[in-house]
């Protein structure tokens, strides 16, 4: 799950809501950042990490299962 995108950092590229495959993030061009909108859906796939040219986003490898439907 998404750690922490650090907003002093983040130069609103939109790498991360381009390579993001579960749409998690948004951009506020004006404000010149991203936002972690829906943390839920993230799927711990670190692309948004791997790809942050600012280095800005860190993802936490655990992250606590999914309820199962019965």
């Amino acid at each position: 799950m998404i750690d922490t995108l650090d907003q002093e950092k983040c130069i609103a590229c939109g790498t991360c809501v381009e390579v993001c495959p579960r749409d998690v993030f948004r951009l506020h061009v004006a404000e010149t950042y991203s936002t972690i909108t829906y943390r839920e859906d993230c799927q711990t796939c670190y692309n948004c990490e791997l790809e942050c040219p600012a280095s800005a986003i860190r993802v936490n490898p655990w992250r606590k299962p999914r309820p199962q439907a019965w």
